[in-house]
């Protein structure tokens, strides 16, 4: 349904000028570090603790919409390049996980039951919210900003954790340059042996590295005293009415949850507790508002562009 209403030519006329605005510019990315670490802390907190379908589905809309934002038509493709593993999910939990009092056939002489299929329909669904969520985080959380906040803090781990952060990108790189590299000698990557040497010299390169980039921050004196940042962040009045938004809606999210509205239980009887409309609405506003701050600098910046 999402594919069939973003290719539809009304809705790519509509969605288009949106489009445009979130190459150049990310509203909720401008906000203080502080104000964009809490918010991600509270949805994925949020995510994983609330299983109740209504709200699992509101956060991942909240989820797919920013990060559809943020990666544009390269985010849709990497989604449906995901959704045979999640449906792998859904139809292998029910052989895991044979507990559930409605038996639908028998697969091997197990049972096959409809609680232990809905289960893992909801745990597909957790796992995609969060892989979504971190990806905005990765995103927005730049290791600028994440030093800015834990530098003076956490040195070590502060360091640690953004070497940690770019370690990925940085193997799937370096991975793709060993193998052009040994492809044009003739190395084909069809043999297991190629294959280890490449990842031998993936681990010696990252070895290497963290030892150089741990002399050099070192040999600069890096935790020795207050650390300064590139970029200068600076609390602004937005960033307390977001951050006391975000606070004030988590709050409120944790009284609905511990008057029992967001119970789910799924085996061996599922049972859902009474969807609570104000509960989901709060969820709701939390999951999508860095979707609703982008949207409302795009209108105003088209807007302002068709008054020039």
């Amino acid at each position: 349904m999402l594919c069939v209403l973003l290719s539809s030519q009304y809705w790519g006329l509509f969605l288009l000028p949106f489009v445009e605005v979130y190459m150049k510019r990310d509203a909720f990315s401008g906000y203080h570090p502080a104000v964009n670490f809490i918010f991600f802390l509270a949805v994925l907190g949020f995510g994983v603790v609330i299983l109740h379908p209504a709200f699992l589905i509101t956060g991942l809309i909240g989820a797919l919409g920013y990060y559809l934002l943020l990666r544009g038509s390269r985010g849709l493709k990497q989604i449906m390049l995901m959704m045979p593993l999640f449906l792998a999910v859904i139809i292998l939990n029910p052989l895991v996980n044979r507990d559930g009092a409605t038996v639908l056939f028998l697969l091997f002489g197990k049972p096959y039951t409809l609680e232990a299929l809905i289960y893992g329909a909801v745990l597909s669904g957790m796992f995609l919210t969060m892989i979504l969520w971190f990806s905005c985080y990765s995103a927005v959380m730049t290791g600028d900003k994440f030093t800015s906040l834990f530098g003076n803090l956490l040195p070590s781990l502060s360091l640690l954790l953004v070497m940690i952060f770019r370690m990925v990108p940085s193997l799937i790189r370096k991975g793709k340059q060993i193998t052009g590299a040994r492809q044009s000698i003739g190395k084909e990557m069809n043999e297991k042996a190629e294959a280890m040497r490449v990842l031998g010299c993936l681990t010696t390169w990252a070895l290497e590295g963290s030892i150089v980039t741990a002399d050099s921050m070192r040999s600069r004196g890096y935790g020795t005293s207050k650390r300064t940042s590139f970029m200068i962040y600076r609390v602004s009045l937005r960033d307390l009415g977001l951050l006391t938004a975000t606070l004030a809606l988590s709050a409120a999210l944790i009284a609905v949850i511990s008057l029992g509205h967001t119970t789910a239980t799924f085996t061996p009887e599922w049972y859902l507790a009474p969807i609570c409309p104000i509960g989901l609405l709060l969820y709701g506003f939390l999951a999508l508002i860095p979707t609703l701050l982008h949207l409302q600098e795009a209108l105003s910046w088209h807007i302002s562009r068709s008054k020039i």
